[in-house]
């Protein structure tokens, strides 16, 4: 627990609908002493975000209602206990003084792209969705005045993504409330989001731009949402959110392990437990794009898991980060109250008790398949050790922007559950820039440089494929072959300019007791409490040296400490190859009888189309239980040979997935390469 104060949601078992409205209050009740006296604005601390301090102080009054509404609104017709009765008053009291222009709480006036216009969203959720408790008790003038606060944002333009439905939301929500609303903004924005869609259930979050967690909280939570309130007036285009949602839950279920951990991946991980809305939203619209015993898993399993990990302050108040505190991976956009945004999870809390989704039985994952292909997402997630390892494999893509640590968040070869990613502390050197499941290049003067963008990617199977130019006259192609715990990478490089080169593996947790660590030609390993890691160099020739780098403090976000396993060289302009073999596995898979079926070790009572489709094994098919133990009794070193074979032989190199039987094939001289 890395030394936390242990929060009261960390004993809640988080099994019933009492206890997740329990667990709500529970969240929420530190943040009274921090609320302005008008209760529109909460200072929850001192650190600065891209936006002022007054933003920053209603982002905090906001983002709370995304627990608060579903908890008030699943009490619909009830009297209120004293506790909830006080949040109902408390968040009235905050839209009454947020929107007089003449109260000290003043939310001010709106301008063009401002982080204001996110906040409405949850004003829209709120009041569409528990209207008796949050907008029948205030006055006929307070209304007046809330009503042409929201209103006044639709004449301001947003960003070119996921914003597009803020101003959607709250006019939906103006709609429900009988109040003249925008129908022509929302007919835009809903047509330009569309543009964005890409297949099989995916966004992209604008126009050529990454698809991450924007999709499940932001894009799906918005889409269902709308096709509840907006079912029977637009019943085409709620019918299309449905089933874009089902198609996307057949991919997105990957994303998360036995334990209910989910994959660490892009930006705004500081949001936590949102990462597994997206299965509350589906339940909210009617959508059992899974059995509901599943997603019920899938949802209380997520919501354990984070409530265990240390990271609530010493006042019980939710800090900016991901598994621990931690301000050098955060956003240029979290403020304090930013984590709060988590609470998008307690959606189905608006539900009745004798809903589908309360009255089922909590069902483990299904079994599912060892590498699963996400095209639109330009990934491949593998699963092993019985579920309880889960990580992505990155193709890489065509654009980046400008957000924090872009490059390690959207463009590392690997992403994982028990591993997590890192991300660069400083500029110089390779503890600085903790780089771990990345090729860093530098010009011999310890500055290095990492892929950003890709000019061109491609998955087909568990085979990855990328080029990318780090400098104008350098350029790398990769190829990566999927798989748990060893995965391969293979890469290309033509340079103009001398380059030192430094290859990493997954990062271990670093504990008081030193790892057991091999250092030396061609190999780097360590093992301890946290599993066991190593980078293997496959090419003939001694040249690379293998290197257990000490990352620097807080670069992981799963783990405050962590040890990077590094190949490194040095070339000449030219032409050179690189090829090694990657291992990770969580300690429990270590041991020789470590299991590696390719779903959950529970894989239960699944029935109807969708469990059938999700347990379907596909080409690569299920991890043998056998080759990942043999990995672990023989050896750190060549225990790649359990699942891949690798060859030089007559000017190219060829890799077979032992799993699906395909090769690769590789021409040394031109690059050129095909699968069969």
């Amino acid at each position: 627990m890395h030394g936390s104060i242990r929060h009261p949601a960390a004993d809640n078992p988080l099994r019933t609908r009492a206890e997740l409205q329990e667990a709500v209050r529970q969240l929420i009740a530190p943040l009274r002493p921090h609320y302005s006296e008008g209760g529109a604005r909460l200072r929850l601390g001192a650190t600065g975000a891209s936006y002022a301090p007054e933003v920053s102080q209603l982002e905090g009054f906001s983002r709370v209602l995304w627990g608060v509404a579903p908890l008030l609104a699943g009490q619909r017709g009830s009297e209120l206990a004293a506790d909830d009765r006080d949040w109902a008053e408390r968040c009235v009291r905050g839209f009454r003084s947020g929107t007089d222009p003449a109260h000290p709480d003043y939310w001010g006036d709106f301008a063009d792209y401002d982080q204001k216009m996110v906040e409405t969203a949850a004003f829209g959720f709120a009041l569409a969705l528990a209207p008796e408790r949050l907008w029948e008790p205030l006055s006929e003038a307070d209304k007046q005045r809330v009503a042409a606060w929201l209103s006044s944002l639709s004449g301001h333009p947003v960003w070119d993504c996921n914003w597009l439905f803020f101003p959607v939301i709250v006019n939906l929500a103006l709609r429900k409330l009988g109040l003249p609303w925008d129908e022509a903004l929302v007919e835009r924005n809903l047509d330009r989001i569309d543009a964005f869609y890409l297949s099989e259930g995916w966004y992209a979050d604008g126009a050529g731009a990454h698809a991450d967690y924007y999709v499940p909280f932001a894009f799906h939570y918005y889409g269902l949402f709308y096709s509840v309130l907006m079912g029977q007036e637009d019943p085409e285009r709620s019918a299309k959110y449905r089933e874009r949602a089902a198609a996307f839950a057949l991919d997105f279920v990957h994303w998360f392990d036995a334990d209910g951990a989910a994959l660490p991946y892009g930006r705004s991980l500081s949001y936590r437990f949102s990462q597994a809305a997206f299965w509350g939203a589906l339940a909210y619209a009617g959508v059992e794009a899974l059995p509901w015993g599943v997603m019920k898993g899938l949802l209380l399993r997520h919501l354990r898991w984070w409530l265990r990990q240390p990271i609530f302050g010493p006042d019980g108040v939710l800090t900016i980060g991901y598994a621990y505190p931690n301000l050098v991976m955060a956003e240029n956009y979290n403020a304090p109250g930013s984590p709060y945004w988590a609470l998008k999870s307690f959606l189905p809390l608006a539900l009745p008790q004798d809903h589908p989704f309360w009255t089922a039985e909590e069902l483990a994952l299904p079994a599912l398949e060892a590498i699963r292909p996400q095209r639109p997402a330009r990934l491949v997630l593998s699963r092993a050790a019985g579920g309880r390892h889960v990580a992505a494999f990155n193709a890489g893509h065509p654009g980046t922007n400008e957000h924090t640590h872009a490059s390690a968040k959207y463009e590392k070869f690997a992403y994982s559950t028990v591993f997590g990613f890192s991300v660069p502390r400083a500029e110089w050197g390779l503890a600085q820039g903790a780089f771990d499941s990345m090729l860093a290049l530098s010009e011999r003067d310890n500055l290095y440089r990492v892929r950003r963008r890709n000019e061109e990617s491609q998955v087909d199977g568990e085979f990855l494929y990328a080029r990318w130019q780090p400098w104008h006259d350098v350029e790398i192609r990769t190829w990566l072959v999927a798989g748990l715990p060893w995965h391969m990478r293979i890469h290309r490089i033509e340079s103009a300019r001398p380059l030192d080169a430094a290859e990493g593996g997954f990062a271990l947790r670093r504990d008081l007791a030193d790892p057991q660590a091999e250092q030396g030609p061609g190999l780097a390993a360590a093992s301890g409490a946290g599993g066991a890691v190593a980078i293997e160099a496959l090419l003939a020739g001694g040249e690379r040296s293998g290197e257990l780098i000490q990352a620097q403090a807080n670069t992981n976000v799963l783990h405050p400490r962590t040890f990077i396993p590094m190949l490194r060289s040095s070339h000449e302009p030219g032409i050179f190859w690189l090829a090694s073999a990657v291992f990770g596995a969580p300690g429990e898979a270590v041991g020789a009888d470590a299991g590696a079926g390719g779903g959950s070790s529970a894989a239960p009572k699944t029935a109807g189309a969708a469990g059938a489709e999700l347990a379907g094994a596909g080409a690569a098919g299920a991890e043998a239980p056998a080759a990942e133990a043999a990995v672990a009794a023989s050896g750190l070193r060549g225990g790649w040979r359990a699942l891949f074979a690798f060859e030089e032989r007559q000017g190219s190199l060829q890799v077979q997935s032992l799993g699906s039987g395909r090769t690769l094939t590789i021409d040394l001289d031109s690059g050129g390469w095909s699968l069969v």
